[in-house]
This record gives C-alpha cells, sequence and structure tokens, in this order.
C-alpha cells in the first residue's frame, strides 16, 4: 500500500485536495477524487497508524472541502453540482454532501460551522416519517440490490442521514 499512499500524496495539488484528471494537466482539485483519496487515507492510518505526511495530506483535503462548505463554490458561493447534494446508495466514486459530512463523523473530526450549510441540506431532505429518500443511482454493477427505486426511502441513506445528525448534535 505504501507506493499507492506515496503517489497519491505526491499528486496533492496546490489547493489542498486532487484531482484524478492531474495527469491529463489538471491544476484545480474536484470533490469526487478529493472525497475518495480521503477515504482511503482515512483507512490507511487506522490500518497502519499513518505517518505525520499522511495526516498532513488528509488535513489539506479535508480543508480543501471546509473552504467550500462541502458544495460550493470558492469563489462564487454557487453549488458546484446540483448533484452533490443528491444522495445515492451506492455511491461507487460520486460525491455527495451527506457522504462527506459522514466521512468528517468517521474521522472522529470535531462538527465545524463551515459545515452548517451542509447539515441543512441533511436536514432539508428528511422525510415526515424520519427515513431519506434515494436520490439517484449511479450507472455501474449491482450485484446485491439493496435499494428500492429512486424516491424511495433508503436504509442505507437513512443510517447515513441519521449517524452524520448525531454526530453533528453531539450525540453519537
Amino acid at each position: 500500500m505504501e507506493p499507492i499512499v506515496e503517489r497519491v500524496l505526491a499528486e496533492r495539488l496546490d489547493d489542498g485536495g486532487w484531482n484524478c484528471e492531474v495527469e491529463n494537466g489538471s491544476v484545480r482539485s474536484s470533490f469526487d477524487t478529493t472525497m475518495n483519496v480521503l477515504d482511503g487515507l482515512l483507512e490507511f492510518e487506522r490500518a497502519t497508524g499513518g505517518s505525520a505526511e499522511v495526516h498532513t495530506a488528509r488535513r489539506s483535503g479535508e480543508e480543501y472541502l471546509l473552504e467550500r462548505g462541502l458544495f460550493r463554490r470558492k469563489s462564487s458561493g454557487e453549488i458546484v453540482q446540483p448533484v452533490y447534494i443528491e444522495f445515492a446508495f451506492p455511491y461507487y466514486w460520486h460525491y455527495d454532501v451527506l457522504r462527506a459530512l459522514d466521512y468528517f463523523r468517521r474521522s472522529r473530526a470535531n462538527p465545524d460551522l463551515r459545515m452548517a450549510d451542509a447539515v441543512e441540506v441533511v436536514h432539508s431532505k428528511r422525510q415526515p416519517d424520519g427515513r431519506w429518500l434515494l436520490d439517484r443511482i449511479h450507472p455501474g454493477q449491482v450485484y446485491f440490490d439493496l435499494e428500492g427505486g429512486v424516491g424511495t426511502p433508503s436504509r442505507w441513506n437513512t443510517l447515513r442521514g441519521l449517524r452524520v445528525l448525531e454526530w453533528w448534535n453531539g450525540i453519537g
């Protein structure tokens, strides 16, 4: 794993995150790639204890997301992509604010006020019965269908939504 981690660390961009298109000349990070790298680095740290270099890189990627309120353009405050506030499962490599907030919860980060708008998105999507719906299905092979169709209650989005809100409210 260490050669992979070394490559990932070397590909961090100046704005603090990552982009899978860096080999094609991209100089701006993407939410999707940064989220995937953060998930990987967190698991690497848990499995190995990590290093100061890995921890610093992870904090840099987190800051990249936080500076953008987890879903907004840093320059204008506009939503980067409308799909970032739609919740999918499985999410594969795709980004959404529920996934990002769940990452911060799993990393045992303290809630940060820059996450408040993203948390409000999660609150706003909770249904009167306390569940969250499946907003979208990403294309890809599904070997075990664990969800209903788009617009139906999602057990996985509900689990993640409840965990995130408990963490945000200091309960979990």
